[in-house]
């Protein structure tokens, strides 16, 4: 089912996003050699807490922890965990949801850990800039797979693989509603952009094939040919003026992240 909000649900989704953008901004800051995920997944919790949210990702489906920390191969659903720290030249992707006045915000970014290779730079410039052209499709009248198409051809244009398993969605009262909205096909398919719809955009790119597989503790995806992998994500509403980021400030400027 397709649900459209209304302009008062879409600025209570607004002030979820912004403990999510507020978070994950916080994180970034503290991203060092050394650094332990469970350190960044305990911050993530009590910041939303000091702000009346509630961390969207612990205890859904079973997971364990509030943020997702996932470093170099990871693709997705990394597990925080004090015996877990990131190098200089590592990549981290930290993704993060919450629950505020029954409505939901999620977002993601990977971030450098100190100096990485022109290899990985321009991996995380590519996903970035994907996630941006997906957003730029997000208008009325527009189909759902015009999002997806943007998004891969980006991505494959500069030589990189978008993941296929995992996929974005509608949010609203739900973290996940109804629509699925995968990072590849051909445009024009699927249903219209409407004014009021929300999306969770989040390509996942791959440096090598697109394959994946989920490791023992059933969370945590990994590249089938241990290429690394990165993964940036926003909520985003379809408004008559174009996209809505919620998961960033209104006055933000320059690139999605």
């Amino acid at each position: 089912m397709i649900i459209c909000r209304s302009q008062e649900e879409l600025e209570t989704m607004h002030r979820a996003g912004m403990v999510v953008w507020g978070a994950l901004t916080e994180l970034r800051k503290m991203i060092r050699p050394g650094v332990t995920t469970i350190e960044l997944d305990e911050f993530a919790e009590g910041y939303a807490k000091e702000r009346g949210a509630r961390p969207a990702f612990k205890g859904y489906h079973g997971y364990p922890r509030s943020l997702c920390t996932s470093i170099n191969n990871e693709v997705v659903h990394g597990i925080p965990s004090a015996k877990r720290s990131v190098k200089e030249g590592d990549i981290l992707s930290m993704d993060f949801g919450v629950e505020l006045d029954s409505y939901f915000g999620d977002a993601a970014l990977t971030v450098p850990v100190g100096k990485i290779d022109p290899a990985h730079e321009r991996l995380l410039r590519v996903t970035r800039e994907a996630l941006e052209r997906g957003i730029d499709m997000i208008r009325p009248g527009n189909r759902l797979t015009d999002i997806s198409a943007a998004v891969q051809q980006h991505v494959e244009k500069n030589g990189f693989s978008v993941v296929r398993e995992f996929v974005g969605h509608s949010i609203g009262t739900k973290m996940h509603e109804d629509l699925q909205l995968p990072n590849y096909g051909e445009p024009g398919h699927g249903p219209k952009l409407q004014k009021g719809m929300v999306l969770a955009i989040e390509p996942m790119v791959n440096i090598g094939n697109a394959e994946v597989r989920v490791l023992d503790d059933q969370w945590t995806a990994v590249t089938c040919d241990g290429s690394d992998s990165a993964h940036f994500e926003h909520t985003v509403a379809v408004t008559e003026n174009g996209p809505w980021i919620l998961t960033r400030p209104r006055d933000a400027a320059g690139p999605v992240w």
